[in-house]
């Protein structure tokens, strides 16, 4: 195999995320006692995914953001919370939340025994992050974590990929390739730090923003071809 180092986003490409997202929102509304409605999680989802947007044009605080989500989400809905404290519960229940996806227990365990040195790099809080990959049954293949908010930048930031790189074995880029499911983030993050790149595309996505990965697979057990 030409790569020694893979580096794996976790979120919709390791892990289950809209699972564990839908859960995390049952879980939490359930312990304030509050109604869970069909189309709550639709509603949270386009508030989070612009909130987002915003953090990353460094418009807004992360902090701001994971209590923004929510009260503008009670406002929408009619629903009186402390966004605060929802928020500090839910992150919670969202770290609970490590299901894999299809293929990523097998894909590790091979490339392990392989040899190989698998890392997870991701953007996101990282209380949650580490509770997830901490409590996952892929924990005993990775050989380490780096989540944005620990480094102080984030995917597709090249500095972001600077500080990985101080802190894994390999030095050789040639021998390092970055997997994910996001394009803006994954693949460019990776072009932006010199390393190859695999478009995990399992929902035969159209490429319509001119990203151009190295490799594009539709199921994690292609990596071995």
């Amino acid at each position: 195999m030409l790569y020694n180092t893979y580096l794996f986003d976790a979120d919709m490409t390791l892990f289950d995320y809209d699972k564990a997202e839908q859960n995390a929102l049952i879980q939490t509304f359930a312990l304030f006692g509050l109604p869970y409605r069909d189309g709550v999680r639709l509603k949270y989802r386009e508030i989070n995914d612009e909130l987002w947007r915003v953090f990353e044009r460094r418009q807004i605080s992360k902090d701001d953001l994971q209590i923004q989500r929510f009260s503008r989400l009670f406002d929408r809905t009619g629903i009186s919370c402390d966004a605060g404290l929802f928020n500090g519960k839910y992150l919670v229940e969202l770290g609970r939340g490590n299901y894999l996806i299809d293929g990523a227990h097998e894909i590790c365990e091979d490339l392990y025994g392989r040899g190989k040195k698998i890392y997870i790099v991701i953007n996101g809080v990282a209380l949650t992050q580490k509770m997830r990959v901490g409590g996952s049954a892929i924990k005993k293949f990775i050989s380490g974590l780096f989540v944005s908010e620990d480094i102080g930048a984030q995917k597709p930031e090249k500095q972001y990929f600077d500080c990985v790189f101080a802190r894994i074995e390999e030095t050789d880029k040639s021998k390092m390739i970055i997997v994910g499911d996001s394009l803006t983030v994954d693949i460019q993050g990776g072009y932006n730090a010199g390393i190859d790149t695999c478009w995990f595309n399992p929902e035969h996505k159209e490429n319509f923003i001119g990203i151009k990965p190295t490799y594009e697979i539709t199921k994690l057990s292609e990596i071995l071809q």
